[in-house]
């Protein structure tokens, strides 16, 4: 289930938790976020191919790609047991800014994003079905998880795909990871 807190960003105190889906949207709709659902036009294998996922999102991917002026779009996956799972948590974790987008659509399993806009912090945890779009700029980190179970549509507006400038601010430090958002 998909789940959003609000959390101040000087002490952490949460401030507010929303398990509805129209709610959650609407809430991060009010911070410049974009949350949706998505449904596959066709049912996929676990082991599907890129080709194949997109092509079962094809309308909602060609919409948005339209009407952002995305030029590419892949398919990302992080199992359990992905060798570079520990260093890509890692580089994940750090608050950071990207001059694009930053969009996720979960194909199956789940993380967390955590969006800093001035004095509060949301935390967004996706899930299968589940459509993100973090505004260029704007501040944020991602959990995966230690042992990451993830598959994920992206869409890049750039060919050179995840560039970060990280901010140096800790404040990552200071929220529960996935683990403990999710005991």
């Amino acid at each position: 289930m998909s789940l959003l807190k609000v959390f101040s960003a000087d002490q952490a105190q949460l401030i507010e938790s929303i398990e509805n889906h129209d709610r959650i949207a609407t809430r991060l709709r009010d911070a410049g976020v974009l949350f949706e659902r998505w449904q596959a036009s066709q049912p996929l294998d676990h082991d599907a191919s890129q080709e194949a996922i997109i092509e079962a999102y094809r309308p909602a991917v060609d919409r948005l790609m339209q009407e952002y002026g995305f030029q590419s779009v892949d398919v990302i996956a992080l199992g359990p047991d992905h060798p570079d799972r520990v260093a890509l948590r890692q580089k994940f974790l750090d608050e950071h800014v990207h001059s694009e987008f930053e969009v996720r659509f979960f194909v199956d399993g789940q993380g967390l994003f955590y969006i800093h806009q001035g004095d509060k912090v949301y935390a967004v945890l996706c899930q299968q079905g589940d459509l993100i779009s973090v505004p260029a700029n704007t501040k944020h980190w991602f959990d995966m998880g230690a042992a990451p179970s993830l598959k994920c549509i992206r869409l890049f507006t750039s060919t050179e795909g995840w560039v970060a400038q990280y901010t140096g601010d800790k404040i990552a430090a200071q929220f529960p990871r996935v683990e403990q958002f999710t005991a």
